[in-house]
């Protein structure tokens, strides 16, 4: 008989296997075709008779006779005698043989003992046939034909078979006995078929679970209760809970009723899903049907309640364990203060630690893992270098994550020596260091500024033999760049290959980012070319930073051909890049391009509607354009959507800017009754406007009211409040609150500590500011922002020399200066006529690679214009716009003043244009000094200049018009005024027949012009200047 069988290439990839049974003819007589039947017999005789056949046989000719298949015809001969004899012949003769033995010799030894039921015996047999090292399609040709060969044999030898395999963890070769033994007929036991599915599910092979079980379908094998609790496992360990109560569902119509392991397993499922509903009304159902939850049952439920940050309702599990007469045990104790650690409620943690051990339940590592892990991610290191210390004295012993989680703290901290101190205990204990302790090192490191420390740390670690991966150098390359490094970190890249570690995607981005920012936009050109020579693809994350840095510098066009390349490329813009472009649009007033963009955002669904009428508000806002905003607001509620919390939010933070606190809880009220819940965000902004308004009576009523909306208030709401207090000069209240926060277990962040200590130099306390400041140090607070406001705290008092030195202490903390520190000192000495100094500061910042801003140039342009310097002032103002600043009320004021000390009364002219247009409020001080330059010139030459202005460039703003016009009113000049209005007529900005008594009035037949820009005048007041829409 010849069997053909082939393995399906899903089972064992790649090859294909064709089972050939070698057309052997199985019976006795084709057998003795190949040897001697005379021989056998004498064997036979010999192993019947003698009790020292060992002896007989080896006295005789027979060992040289002996051959393979002579020893599977004796065992095929003597199948009914004595198996542990015919074992013993089989080792005899293995060792005889200068030939190992046949499979069909393993086989047919094996079935001959699991026939005797001698089943560990022939399991040994398998062991060694498996060991031959044969293919598994030719070990089952041989178990087959050996079968075959037999009358009336039990299946078991299969079984075994799969067993052997199992147990070596060789699943795809039992996989591939079972498929074949059933394609050859053999349909197996339902246990071995059990027991297959849960190794199986054990080893996460559910794509082998299932074929399995669908072959087990194919043969009819009836599923039994152990069949479904697997089903049910494998439904539940891929989140399908739905599948898994159907399976449940269906047994008892089968006529197959749950048992215990069976619920625990649903409700496992349920947990893990979040269903904890489900689970709860299980374990009812479970009870009614004489089931009662055990230790392990409320450990399951326990686990899934903490997961779901619902530790103190699981804590309320206790309760019923010890009502059922149930004791908690470690599992359960562990789950509970894990789930209230991860929740960041230490205090309640440590009383589930003092409870379990006050049960004698002694801590293992994993829980004191947990416990570490907690305190060291809120900075309590000290106390959890306590319980390291603990846990060895109490004899559990420490693994590679409890240090690994120390460290972290600690680097957090910066406290950088403990950390090697730590690694030094990990080596006494026998511990080591891994990747991601070294990697959790040299982040820390990096991101305090100490890249020379990570670069000594990598070598250390590859000279103990483990290889940094790209995560490691991308943090390096993170870190240099951080520091304006980027030669260094192209280094890096290099080094990476020489090394044969090819960098990724993340490092190269990690490079760009940083060039980006520093507006080294032609290098970061560079290296995403040389990235794509390499074959990596750039991402969202790499197109990113070009269109962000873009948008921020004014430079759309070029954001723009970055978005079409990146779409292009089939990668679709980001949230965060949406809503640059459409804040870099807003930023330049370039309204149109701003609603092209969100239309467009809105027509490919790159964003939801309401998130995406939520950029382009956002975007208005942040311009100060609330009208705008507004409308479209109004917009999003006429198509019928409810604009989102955070809409909502930023709304309410723009009339909260405005000074309209009023407006701004109207639309709180709005909210309410839209069914859109506050969070905390809202209520920051509110409580940030009432402080601001000076109102801190009904902030701290908000403040109050926070808790009973179910809401927590964090570190922003606390930091506006103390703040609040702070430039109220309410210093008690201010550090009462600050007490406060530390009870409820928020600690303070360094903008508190700031605003403590600009409200101490406002008091004149300097001691107290000190004091908080170094506070800040030990605490590892003291960021660039805290020596800012020591800074500026020392300036403003008179401390120049000491707020010198603190510019040299921020070097030896590894903090670097920005922009702002360097803005103050220049302010200070600007102020203090120090121009020559402030300009040595500016040069110095620039070198630092940190970009000026608008304050530091006013500041720069302030100080030149107390010396009289004309022409520098003009040089920084003409610097100031090139970088992509917009000039403010001040600058313009300062520019003014200079141009009109020169005569250039075209320059005026055109710089209050500028503001008009900009809708900047011009200042009684900008007013006066339009008049001076108007009133100062003959009506004809007046008239040529606003023609020259008119040939250069653009046609004035009707705003820059109608301001000239009142001010030759208000100067009594009629006929200047009547001039400059037929100039309006002539550029078609008015109807021809337009009177000045008519444009005085307002009467212009329909058209527009209402203001655009107050202008402060010491007469009127706050008088609205008059503009055309065109």
């Amino acid at each position: 008989m010849h069997l053909d069988y082939v393995v399906s290439a899903a089972v064992l990839p790649g090859t294909r296997f064709r089972f050939g049974l070698l057309n052997l003819k199985c019976s006795s007589r084709s057998v003795c075709s190949y040897v001697s039947e005379n021989t056998v017999q004498e064997i036979t005789t010999i192993l019947t008779n003698s009790n020292d056949w060992q002896h007989a046989l080896e006295s005789s000719d027979i060992p040289n006779k002996l051959g393979p298949e002579l020893v599977r015809s004796v065992l095929y001969e003597n199948k009914v005698c004595d198996p542990k004899r015919l074992l013993s012949f089989f080792y005899w003769s293995g060792s005889v043989m200068s030939m190992p033995h046949s499979l069909h010799s393993f086989s047919t030894l094996a079935i001959i003992l699991c026939n005797a039921k001698l089943f560990a015996l022939a399991d040994n047999i398998i062991e060694r046939m498996i060991n031959t090292c044969r293919p598994v399609p030719e070990l089952l040709d041989a178990v087959v034909t050996s079968y075959r060969d037999f009358k009336g044999n039990d299946l078991t030898v299969f079984e075994v078979l799969i067993s052997v395999y199992k147990r070596r963890g060789l699943l795809d070769e039992a996989f591939t006995v079972f498929v074949g033994a059933q394609s050859e007929g053999f349909v197996l036991g339902l246990i071995c078929c059990n027991s297959l599915l849960r190794d199986l599910l054990k080893s996460d092979r559910v794509e082998l679970f299932w074929k399995v079980h669908g072959h087990m379908l194919e043969a009819g094998i009836v599923p039994d209760i152990y069949t479904h609790t697997s089903l049910i496992s494998a439904h539940c360990k891929v989140g399908n809970v739905a599948a898994a109560k159907q399976v449940f569902s269906e047994m008892a119509k089968n006529g197959c009723q749950p048992n215990m392991v069976t619920f625990n397993v649903l409700i496992g499922g349920l947990c893990r899903a979040g269903d904890l509903d489900d689970a709860m009304a299980l374990v009812s159902r479970m009870t009614e049907q004489g089931f009662f939850p055990d230790t392990f049952t409320y450990n399951i439920l326990v686990d899934g309640f903490c997961k779901q940050k619902r530790s103190a309702e699981a804590k309320l599990l206790l309760d019923k364990m010890y009502r059922a007469g149930l004791s908690p045990n470690l599992i359960t104790y562990t789950a509970l203060i894990d789930g209230f650690i991860k929740e960041g409620n230490i205090v309640e943690a440590f009383k589930m630690k003092d409870v379990m051990l006050a049960h004698g339940i002694k801590l293992n590592v994993i829980t004191y893992n947990a416990l570490i892990c907690g305190l060291s991610k809120i900075g309590d290191v000290e106390r959890a270098n306590n319980l390291l210390k603990e846990m060895i004295e109490m004899g559990t012993n420490p693994d590679t994550q409890t240090f690994n989680s120390l460290i972290e703290g600690y680097c957090r901290k910066q406290k950088f020596c403990a950390t090697k101190q730590l690694l030094a205990e990990m080596k006494q204990l026998n511990l080591q260091p891994t990747h991601f302790t070294y990697g959790i090192i040299i982040n820390g490191l990096c991101s305090s500024g100490e890249v020379h420390h990570a670069n000594s740390l990598l070598e250390e670690m590859t000279s103990r033999g483990l290889r940094p991966n790209n995560v490691i150098y991308t943090t390096i390359i993170k870190g240099l760049v951080q520091k304006g490094m980027f030669e260094d970190a192209r280094n890096v890249l290099r080094k990476m290959q020489q090394v044969g570690v090819l960098p990724d995607v993340f490092c190269y981005n990690s490079l760009i980012i940083g060039q980006c920012k520093a507006n080294m936009m032609e290098e970061a050109n560079i290296s995403m070319a040389e990235m794509i020579e390499r074959g990596l693809k750039p991402n969202v994350y790499t197109y990113g930073p070009f269109i962000t840095t873009c948008s921020k510098l004014g430079n759309m066009k070029e954001a723009k051909r970055y978005l079409k390349e990146m779409i292009g490329n089939g990668i679709p813009p980001s949230d965060v890049i949406c809503r640059a472009m459409i804040d870099g649009y807003c930023r330049e007033g370039n309204g149109a391009e701003a609603f092209s963009t969100f239309r467009c955002i809105l027509e490919q669904g790159l964003v939801p509607i309401v998130p995406a009428y939520g950029m382009l508000i956002q975007g208005l806002l942040k311009y100060g354009n609330m009208q705008e905003a507004m409308q479209l607001f109004s917009e999003l509620q006429g198509k019928g959507h409810v604009a989102d919390v955070y809409t909502y939010s930023s709304l309410i933070s723009g009339f909260c800017k405005l000074g309209q606190t009023g407006d701004a809880f109207q639309l709180l009220e709005e909210m309410s009754q839209k069914g859109v819940d506050p969070n905390i965000i809202t209520y920051n902004a509110l409580i940030n406007g009432l402080c601001k308004s000076g109102d801190m009576e009904r902030a701290r009523g908000l403040f109050n009211g926070i808790s009973a909306k179910g809401l927590a208030c964090n570190n922003v709401t606390y930091a506006t409040m103390i703040d609040g207090y702070c430039k109220s000069g309410k210093l008690v209240e201010a550090f009462g609150l600050m007490d406060e926060m530390l009870l409820k277990g928020v600690p303070p962040d360094s903008f508190v500590y700031c605003a403590l200590v600009s409200g101490c130099f406002k008091e004149g306390n300097i001691e107290k500011a000190f004091s908080l400041f170094n506070e800040m140090v030990s605490k590892g607070l003291a960021s660039t922002s805290a020596f800012n406001s020591l800074i500026d705290g020392l300036c403003k008092s008179g401390h120049s020399i000491e707020a010198d030195k603190l510019l040299d202490f921020m070097s030896n903390k590894h903090i670097e200066p920005n922009h702002v520190t360097y803005t103050i000192l220049i302010d200070y000495l600007c102020k203090g006529g120090m121009v020559c100094e402030a300009e040595k500061l500016f040069e110095c910042m620039q070198k630092r690679n940190l970009a000026p801003n608008l304050l530091t140039y006013t500041a720069l342009m302030n100080g030149q214009k107390r010396t009289g310097n004309k022409v520098k002032i003009f040089t920084l103002f003409e610097e100031m716009v090139r970088r992509g600043i917009e000039p403010d009320e001040i600058a313009y004021e300062i520019i003014i003043d200079a141009y009109c000390s020169e005569d250039n009364v075209i320059k005026v002219i055109e710089m209050v244009d500028e503001m008009l247009v900009k809708r900047l409020i011009l200042s009684e001080h900008v007013y006066d000094s339009l008049m001076s330059a108007l009133s100062g010139k003959p009506l004809a030459e007046t008239l040529e200049m606003l023609n020259e202005i008119a040939e250069n460039r653009t046609v004035l703003n009707a705003a820059t018009y109608s301001t000239m016009i009142r001010s030759f009113v208000k100067a009594g000049n009629v006929v200047n005024a009547e001039k400059v209005l037929e100039n309006m007529v002539k550029l078609g900005l008015l109807p021809v027949s337009t009177g000045l008594n008519d444009f005085l009035d307002g009467n212009l037949n329909g058209i527009d012009v209402s203001a655009s820009s107050p202008i402060k005048t010491p007469k009127e007041g706050m008088v609205q200047v008059a503009s055309v829409n065109i």
